[in-house]
């Protein structure tokens, strides 16, 4: 066989070869210069052209697509200190006395709920004092209280806090067999990192911030674990409460719900 003859498009293997090495080019060019540009979604071609044109280094109307960053969200910026809230003067307590006729509907006019809004009266001012300052920052949120603090000024909350310290701790409205406390309030668990509910609010000790929930509604304190739990509710500036509502199983979290609900409220005056 001579030379002619085997390179010879006559010559079926060499149409074969021919055939395969343009088809594997085509398709290499297909998906070096069209597939693969148009696979990189940090950029937008204008055209088929001008995609080819990027692949092969002559970038001429791409446009790079802006990285949308999620908008940072708010966090507690409230520092408390041994002076904050402290000794509030009568005017101060007056004046709160005034403002708190708008939140009465939810918090009660004595500051005890009847529905499954936080008891307020005899809570620490410093904790009411944060809360409000959250609501009003946007690192809490809530479709009542968002809208509500978002109109107060600085004085404003300085009188509630002041206001509602004051009062003296009333029985709460939610009636109920005093539960035993379960282990998760007294010991925690420490070997998921979780410290005892009383370390931080009360019966061990009392973390400056941190309110009493002795007498408050199980629904919602398992609804505010829950939030802490999913990251719904961040105020929490260490992300303390965040980290323990994560560890806690379903069952503790009612548990401990149920348990502070169904303490009665201790009759003083926070205040003093």
């Amino acid at each position: 066989m001579n030379d002619g003859g085997l390179f010879s498009f006559r010559n079926p293997h060499f149409r074969i070869s021919v055939g395969l090495t343009l088809g594997l080019l085509m398709l290499t060019a297909l998906t070096g210069f069209v597939v693969l540009p148009y696979a990189q979604r940090e950029l937008e071609f204008a055209g088929l052209w001008d995609a080819i044109c990027s692949a092969a280094g002559l970038s001429r109307d791409t446009v790079p697509v802006a990285s949308v960053k999620p908008a940072p969200v708010p966090t507690s910026k409230v520092v408390l200190t041994a002076a904050t809230m402290a000794r509030p003067g009568q005017q101060s307590i007056g004046r709160g006395a005034t403002l708190a006729q708008r939140c009465a509907i939810c918090h009660g006019p004595t500051g005890i709920s009847r529905a499954d809004a936080p008891n307020l009266a005899g809570q620490y001012g410093a904790v009411i004092y944060k809360q409000l300052e959250d609501f009003r920052s946007g690192a809490r949120t809530n479709a009542v209280m968002s809208p509500f603090a978002v109109n107060l000024s600085d004085q404003d909350i300085v009188d509630l806090a002041a206001y509602y310290a004051y009062l003296p701790r009333l029985p709460a409205y939610h009636p109920g067999p005093q539960l035993q406390p379960t282990r998760i309030v007294v010991y925690g668990a420490p070997s998921r990192g979780i410290a005892p509910c009383g370390a931080c609010h009360g019966s061990l000790d009392n973390k400056p911030g941190s309110p009493w929930l002795e007498g408050q509604s199980a629904v919602y304190l398992k609804a505010q674990l829950e939030a802490f739990a999913s990251g719904q509710r961040r105020n929490d500036i260490s992300a303390q409460m965040r980290n323990v509502a994560r560890a806690m199983t379903a069952r503790e979290i009612d548990e401990a719900a149920a348990y502070y609900a169904s303490q009665p409220s201790e009759v003083i005056n926070a205040a003093e």
